[in-house]
């Protein structure tokens, strides 16, 4: 078993305390809902991964306005009403109910119990915001080691294609995910990388993929692949090009690494077979883009991942403020 594969699995996070759902917090062995529930059945919910970082200023929320939005584009497609000023609101008081610093958010709205047909409308609509204490999912060395990844033992898989399921975070799309995760690791792998007919590189199971020929930074586009906003982060940072890759240029990179909301910039050390070395490009905008999340960089356009802010610091919102009108705080 390699060093990667023992962190994940032996490490187990701490469990919150408080859990917000449906407007109210609660303890954790009381935020429940039916085994009936419409998304447990069909997957008809929709999630986001948040990352909250301490920085000098507190505990600060990377690019919370973008998460949301997208949960609010994934509802929309399940036809799931959210209110996202209450979600950002929850988001920021589940870390101080909780106590942490730094965390991993996880706003979740699904359909609830109404009728287990395929119709959608008569299903109680439930929202849930969790935190928890993180590291990446594909281990604690990750980031140092980089991951061993593959294409060929997932071949014969297809990324959802967008013309299918939009490439949201809706949960039941993640299955896809999971089947190509379990067929990697069945072949001693720790990651999977989709391509599709064409032989065209897509994603990796939860992470955009990255490839540095030179000094120069490709990000992978593909209209199956998820728009990941650490990606766009990144991309902006490395005041990079986004294109086209096929399998082959791949494998002829200098360098490749993922990036994701849980992975941040981790490093693939190899590629069915092919080792790339340690990188000085993937190096530099790891510490670049820890910088920005943490704030100690400047937050200026070129690391700003859109538009929007590129977190919110919990100091400039006062936990003491009136709570918006449908969210009860109860202890």
């Amino acid at each position: 078993m390699t060093e990667n594969t023992q962190a994940t699995t032996n490490w187990t996070p701490r469990p919150p305390q408080w859990i917000w759902m449906d407007g109210r917090f609660l303890d954790v062995t009381a935020a429940q809902a039916s085994v009936l529930s419409h998304g447990l059945h069909y997957g008809t919910g929709v999630f986001e991964g948040i990352r909250a970082y301490s920085t000098p200023e507190g505990p600060r929320i990377f690019a919370l306005d973008a998460h949301l939005d997208r949960l609010r584009r994934g509802a929309e497609c399940l036809g799931l009403a959210v209110d996202l000023e209450s979600l950002a609101w929850a988001c920021q008081e589940v870390l101080t109910r909780n106590g942490l610093d730094a965390a991993y958010i996880r706003p979740l709205v699904f359909q609830g119990m109404g009728g287990l047909g395929l119709d959608l409308g008569a299903q109680r609509q439930h929202s849930v915001v969790a935190a928890m204490p993180w590291r990446s999912h594909l281990g604690g060395a990750a980031a140092a080691r980089g991951v061993k990844a593959t294409i060929a033992a997932v071949s014969t898989l297809r990324r959802n294609r967008a013309a299918a399921i939009p490439p949201l975070k809706l949960t039941g799309g993640y299955v896809n995910a999971v089947l190509a995760k379990r067929a990697a690791a069945a072949a001693g792998f720790e990651e999977a990388i989709f391509v599709d007919d064409e032989d065209r590189v897509c994603e990796a199971t939860g992470e955009n993929v990255f490839a540095v020929f030179g000094d120069h930074v490709v990000a992978v586009t593909h209209p199956d692949a998820l728009p990941g906003i650490t990606r766009r982060a990144v991309l902006e940072l490395a005041r990079g090009e986004e294109r086209e890759l096929s399998r082959a240029e791949l494998l002829v990179a200098d360098e490749v690494f993922l990036t994701g909301t849980s992975a941040e910039v981790t490093p693939v050390r190899e590629l069915d077979g092919k080792r790339f070395p340690e990188g000085a490009v993937t190096r530099r905008l790891q510490a670049a883009y820890q910088d920005l999340v943490h704030g100690r960089a400047p937050r200026t356009a070129a690391a700003r991942p859109g538009a929007g802010r590129a977190g919110h610091r919990m100091p400039q919102q006062p936990r003491a403020a009136a709570p918006p009108p449908s969210v009860q705080v109860t202890t």
